[in-house]
């Protein structure tokens, strides 16, 4: 990551051209819990998707499905300006990521070891921030842009803001139509407890389905005098769920004789609709760097569908010797979030202490109906085995107390509790099943800071966290899939505790910004995958806490000009990680992977106005379960051409070699499977972005791609140079 820049001897006014100056990077100022990286100006931020911003952050990997990994960790928060937002909770956050405008997104915090100051909403493990723009400058400008892609692929934006006096206003809308078509090969091997041998089975998928989506967001900030402001924010996210898939499963008995042999088409139609509003006041006390800070946030997505299905069988009757058959299925889900938190921060015996609260409510609500239809006369019978209705509520209040404080001119040390109540009930309504718990939990955190010279530091961190399961993982009633598929969740899962330590080491090597970060994460009672049979070659999925697991590693970044017409921005992580678990037969078992993971990004300048960035990202083997997922490889190229100060072109390849595809592979003694699943991943992308008003800057020009931004370590929380105030808003 390039740093935030210094500030060369030279004035700007925002109504005419910035000259051409040489700016001369300083090194890296983290912030003592949190690494900053600027994504804004990267090269295809214009026509990307917070997916793609997210992929081009160290050690982080977002898949086609929008599932996240951080350190190989799935186990990630998500926060939208240090809050949470039910859009990304659950499984409505990959769309909503592959929805998002990446040109919305300011920076992404990345907070491995997260402090006391932060929950533990939706997984209580390491958390990204996503920073959403805003610009107080006086005056006001906007931003337009529209691109066009393959295979009628299409997006457009449209942001800007304007600030007189008092009052300050920011707001956008963007429109997309885009989507993945997928491929997908299963190969299955059960062990036939009878004769003992192992039955073969197959699938093999094919879907298909480009979707709509329109998003808009709005923010107000009035200053009511010189210590007080106010502010409302109000965004909304639409999109289409549509999709048509075909899928084929065979079958063998023991001898190898095909005994079953059927197609399954699948035509979806459905939307969700996701939203947030919130007010803040900020209030500036007497003493520097006083503040109080009240935030109210309200989320909520709802997702609706109708699916409907045909079975068609090619060898074989079916499942209880049924022909072939059509089916209709309606699903509606909704999560919806209060949060009320208040932040009070001063300064304190030489350093800065800071207290807060957290009141929040999260509310679950499926849905869902599956009816078989008459072949003939199309009359529903509902199926009650695939029916499901079930609802969650979780309250959680939360006191938070930290202290930073500058011990010397070379140590700098915040440490911090957080004590959380929680309190939850599940009421599963088709199985008439309740269940409620309760529970108290504390977790200690603490940074420290020690300067080895101008150009060096070295960082310690620990925190201790939770994870709780999430509706889906608590729903204890058995889902369908398919004819060999079904999931149930586990309403006697415990949360998930995790002990984490760091250590870091920041410097300058040859002019470029090396990190170098060794770390070790502990889990008790690891949520995992468990799979076992429940009927002939049917599979139920479920989840269970896990004996344990355990991930260790080092982390490296490298970015800079290697030359005046190129700049590298690298990242890897060697990690390796343990993880134990039972298998079909429940036998536990300990299973370990070596993986590689790393981005290397090159921007090359050819003039001033030209510039190409190639991006390879390789994500190495993961754990799961009772298995892994295999490494998978892209490379995507971007070009940026300046046009005119105020007109640029941007053209961008993702996946250019086409290799994106997830391979997931289980190995038990019952059950021995290997899943493919393969994207359109070659998509091209081409558009225009023009600026209003404000500095039409040939600074846009200087951008080599993502900027590493933050704050010294000893000082009070804020924004670094240039980057956002506060660090993404307050985080009770």
């Amino acid at each position: 990551m390039k740093t935030a820049p210094a500030i060369p001897a030279v004035t700007v006014t925002a109504d005419r051209p910035v000259p051409a100056v040489n700016v001369v990077a300083e090194r890296p100022t983290n912030r003592i819990d949190r690494q900053v990286y600027d994504v804004k100006s990267d090269i295809s931020s214009t026509n990307g998707t917070a997916s793609d911003a997210l992929n081009n952050v160290p050690s982080v990997n977002v898949d086609p499905d929008g599932t996240v990994t951080l350190r190989g960790s799935s186990n990630v928060q998500i926060l939208v300006d240090g809050k949470p937002s039910a859009m990304m909770q659950g499984d409505n956050r990959g769309a909503s990521l592959n929805a998002m405008a990446a040109d919305d997104i300011e920076s992404v915090e990345v907070i491995n070891n997260p402090g006391a100051q932060f929950g533990n909403e939706a997984g209580g493990g390491p958390i990204l921030n996503l920073v959403m723009r805003r610009n107080r400058k006086a005056g006001g400008f906007a931003t337009v842009n529209a691109n066009a892609g393959t295979a009628g692929r299409y997006n457009s934006a449209a942001s800007g803001n304007y600030n007189q006096g008092a009052w300050g206003f920011q707001g956008g809308l963007n429109v997309r139509h885009d989507g993945r078509n997928s491929t997908g090969e299963l190969d299955r091997e059960t062990l036939d407890p009878v004769s003992g041998a192992m039955l073969h089975s197959t699938q093999q998928s094919r879907a298909t389905g480009l979707n709509d989506s329109v998003g808009a967001n709005g923010t107000v900030n009035y200053n009511l005098n010189a210590t007080d402001t106010l502010a409302a924010s109000l965004n909304y996210n639409g999109r289409g769920n549509d999709q048509r898939s075909l899928d084929r499963y065979t079958n063998d008995d023991a001898a190898g004789t095909t005994i079953g042999d059927y197609t399954r088409s699948t035509r979806r139609e459905g939307d969700s609709k996701n939203y947030a509003w919130g007010a803040r006041y900020d209030h500036k006390g007497a003493l520097p760097g006083e503040t109080l800070k009240i935030d109210l946030r309200v989320s909520a997505t709802n997702n609706t569908s109708d699916s409907d299905y045909a079975n068609t069988y090619l060898v074989g009757a079916g499942v209880g010797n049924r022909g072939n058959s059509i089916a209709a299925q309606h699903s509606a889900n909704s999560n919806h979030i209060v949060d009320f938190t208040g932040d009070y921060e001063r300064p304190l015996g030489g350093g800065t202490a800071k207290l807060g609260y957290k009141i929040a409510t999260n509310k679950s609500d499926v849905d869902t109906v599956y009816n078989d239809l008459d072949l003939v006369t199309l009359a529903p019978t509902r199926n009650a085995q695939r029916s499901n209705a079930y609802d969650m509520e979780e309250n959680v209040a939360a006191l938070y107390g930290s202290y930073q404080i500058k011990l010397n001119e070379r140590w700098g040390a915040l440490v911090g509790l957080r004590t959380e109540y929680t309190d939850l009930d599940i009421h599963q309504l088709t199985g008439n099943v309740e269940a409620k718990n309760s529970y108290v939990n504390f977790m200690p955190s603490a940074f420290a800071t020690y300067k080895v010279s101008d150009e060096s530091n070295l960082r310690f961190s620990y925190a201790h966290r939770l994870r709780r399961p999430n509706a889906n993982d608590l729903n204890p009633y058995v889902i369908y899939r398919d004819e060999f598929n079904v999931f149930s969740g586990n309403p006697k899962l415990k949360p998930t505790q995790t002990d984490s330590v760091e250590v870091g080491y920041e410097t300058k090597l040859a002019g470029l910004e090396t990190n170098l970060r060794g770390y070790y994460r502990r889990d008790k009672d690891a949520i995992v995958d468990y799979r076992y049979f429940i009927a002939d070659n049917v599979l139920l999925t479920t989840r269970q806490n896990g004996q344990g697991s355990n991930a260790g590693g080092l982390e490296f970044t490298v970015n800079g000009k290697v030359a005046p017409w190129l700049t590298i921005n690298t990242s890897g992580n060697l990690a390796r990680s343990t993880q134990r678990s039972q298998d079909t037969n429940g036998v536990f078992t300990t299973r370990t992977a070596n993986s590689l993971s790393g981005r290397a990004r090159l921007n090359i300048a050819f003039n001033q106005a030209t510039q190409v960035q190639l991006a390879l990202q390789m994500m190495g083997k993961q754990l799961s379960g009772q298995g892994y997922r295999s490494p998978n490889r892209t490379l995507n190229v971007s070009l940026r051409h300046v046009l005119t100060p105020e007109l640029t072109l941007v053209a961008n390849v993702t996946d250019v070699f086409n290799s994106n595809k997830m391979e997931t592979v289980v190995d038990s003694v019952t059950l021995q499977e290997t899943s493919t699943r393969k994207f359109d991943g070659r998509v091209f992308y081409v558009g225009l972005s023009y600026r209003f008003g404000g500095a039409t800057s040939k600074a846009s020009q200087e951008g080599e791609g993502m900027r590493f931004r933050g704050r010294g370590e000893g000082g009070p929380p804020g924004g670094g140079p240039g980057g956002p105030p506060g660090g993404g808003g307050p985080e009770g």
